[in-house]
């Protein structure tokens, strides 16, 4: 079964979708699907109000229903929250909390997403061909609850805070990456194949974080604790060689922190407290 969605208009204000989950439009009628509400702005409205819904039953597999969204979806918020089975296509860009707290299933977007993507995730994989914002797969303010299981894979950049309390799971940045990646980190891999900015591992305790590009600077509660060859993410080799740190010391942690030796020249001296 596929189900396509596609805006009426363009939203000037954020439109909170939820409701856009295999979990919820799987055995829906248009008509009752059209009914489910949702808020633009501070206005509570009916997803018929804001979406064209077309549901074909004679396509896809039956068992792992497929939603389709098309359109300019970059003020549409929350799509696949909780979601725990099927397939989320978004053919553009999308908004803010793609797949938070996800469960199960496949989100790919061919396109750029918002800042939170997989933010308290739990397992299941996000595949982002663009690039995305802050906080990929990290915990909302004022909470420790960041990612604990599936895969994020995003093929372009990512900003800052990536896996912020980071418990489980394995975040992939094929780009760059901006500041403090797993900062407050408790477990699960993150790789960056491109640069990183500063603060890598901030107050990490555990977990393993590998940056194959160039870093500016290692913070001073790391320590170094041997040069490796290659590192690994879930059985795969990543060549190296690697400086391998172990930190953050000022929080008790035994996090692994892989930094690229060839792309960071100006971090040779460590090699002498080896």
């Amino acid at each position: 079964m596929i189900i396509k969605l596609r805006p009426k208009r363009s939203f000037k204000a954020p439109v909170y979708a939820g409701c856009i989950s295999p979990d919820i439009l799987d055995g829906l009628s248009e008509p009752e699907a059209s009914r489910l509400e949702v808020w633009e702005g501070n206005r509570l409205k009916r997803l018929g109000d804001l979406f064209e819904i077309v549901k074909d039953e004679n396509s896809g597999d039956d068992e792992s229903p497929t939603i389709i969204l098309s359109g300019n979806l970059t003020k549409v918020r929350r799509i696949g929250a909780e979601m725990s089975r099927g397939r989320i296509v978004v053919e553009g860009d999308v908004g803010m909390h793609l797949g938070e707290g996800m469960k199960g299933g496949t989100i790919r977007v061919i396109g750029d997403a918002g800042p939170w993507v997989g933010c308290m995730m739990r397992g299941g994989l996000i595949e982002i061909e663009g690039s995305a914002g802050d906080y990929v797969g990290a915990s909302y303010r004022g909470s420790g609850e960041g990612m604990k299981g599936g895969t994020i894979i995003i093929h372009g950049d990512a900003g800052s805070e990536v896996g912020c309390f980071m418990k489980g799971g394995l975040i992939k940045i094929r780009g760059d990456a901006g500041q403090f990646v797993g900062v407050h980190m408790a477990g699960g891999t993150i790789l960056v194949e491109g640069d990183c900015g500063g603060r890598a591992g901030a107050e990490m305790t555990d977990g393993k974080i590998i940056l194959c590009g160039y870093v500016p600077s290692i913070l001073p509660t790391f320590t170094i604790d041997d040069v490796k060859s290659s590192a690994k993410v879930n059985g795969e080799k990543i060549k190296g060689p690697f400086y391998r740190f172990i930190g953050d010391i000022a929080e008790d942690g035994k996090g692994r922190l892989f930094v690229s030796k060839p792309r960071n020249p100006h971090l040779n001296f460590y090699e002498k407290y080896l």
